[in-house]
């Protein structure tokens, strides 16, 4: 397959993807890899955290995929962590520097930074939900003047599970985050605590007046999650979730995102608990 970038325009149409290049890859865990991606004619993603694309190879097929890089970080291109387990997704693991996909979007709502500021940011994540979440991370920290007391809480199924292990050492070791990780599954030299994610909240005291929680992850651990930042007393307006994983076309035509009246590509995939309390289907 190949492009001639330097022609491409992009396109007016939400179904045209614009061809974009592979400008670096590295391996994170034994199924995921990041991807550096640059789009033709120096146009930017302009995206929010929390956002996804669509990613498509020609002949392949098309998958929505967060995007991991924070917008303060942009710098012509963004990052892509993309787990290997389908047809999609083991192209484009085969794929190299150099190599051109397809990108549509960024798509949903992202997490509204500007309500968060002045607040201290509780993230609670889960497994894969590292990667949309890294992006809120990072771009709280580059702006940290901003916010209160950043508290995160990680949970991975096994040591070697854990995404961008070097990039929370940094988080671990600054003196104005507080780390707390956790492992279903520990390795020999595991000193961490071992158990579910709920696991670490006893360890956590929060301001619930001052307090903003974002959850990312599998949508099987929210109803848990939640049950302790009840019992922390945060109000519901301050505890944010995102449901990206229902995501499938990102332009509400196909159905697959829809949570009752909601189509979860438009009006999420990050929502408060006061928007879809009442949506039980949404934490089942």
């Amino acid at each position: 397959m190949s492009f001639l970038l330097e022609e491409v325009k992009q396109s007016d149409s939400i179904y045209m993807p614009i061809p974009a290049r592979i400008t670096a890859v590295s391996t994170l865990t034994a199924e995921e890899k990041l991807f550096t991606i640059e789009l033709p004619h120096e146009l930017s993603l302009e995206h929010d955290p929390g956002q996804f694309v669509e990613v498509s190879v020609l002949g392949v097929g098309e998958a929505p995929i967060s995007i991991t890089s924070s917008p303060s970080r942009s710098n012509g291109t963004f990052e892509l962590c993309i787990r290997k387990v389908g047809d999609l997704t083991k192209v484009i693991h085969n794929m190299d520097r150099g190599d051109i996909i397809g990108i549509r979007g960024p798509f949903g709502r992202g997490f509204p930074v500007e309500r968060f500021r002045g607040k201290d940011i509780l993230f609670v994540c889960g497994g894969l939900g590292m990667a949309p979440l890294r992006s809120l991370v990072n771009e709280v920290l580059d702006d940290r003047g901003n916010y209160g007391r950043v508290i995160l809480l990680y949970g991975a199924r096994s040591p070697g599970d854990i995404l961008f292990k070097e990039e929370i050492r940094e988080w671990d070791a600054r003196p104005d985050v507080a780390v707390h990780l956790t492992v279903d599954r520990p390795s020999d030299d595991w000193d961490r605590k071992v158990g579910v994610i709920t696991t670490l909240f006893p360890d956590v005291q929060v301001d619930p007046r001052n307090t903003v929680a974002v959850v990312v992850g599998p949508p099987v651990m929210y109803p848990y999650v939640l049950k302790e930042l009840k019992t922390l007393r945060i109000p519901k307006g301050n505890i944010w979730f995102s449901f990206e994983r229902r995501m499938k076309c990102g332009v509400g035509k196909c159905g697959h995102c829809q949570l009752n009246h909601i189509y979860t590509c438009q009006t999420g995939p990050s929502f408060n608990y006061a928007e879809i309390e009442m949506l039980e289907e949404a934490f089942s």
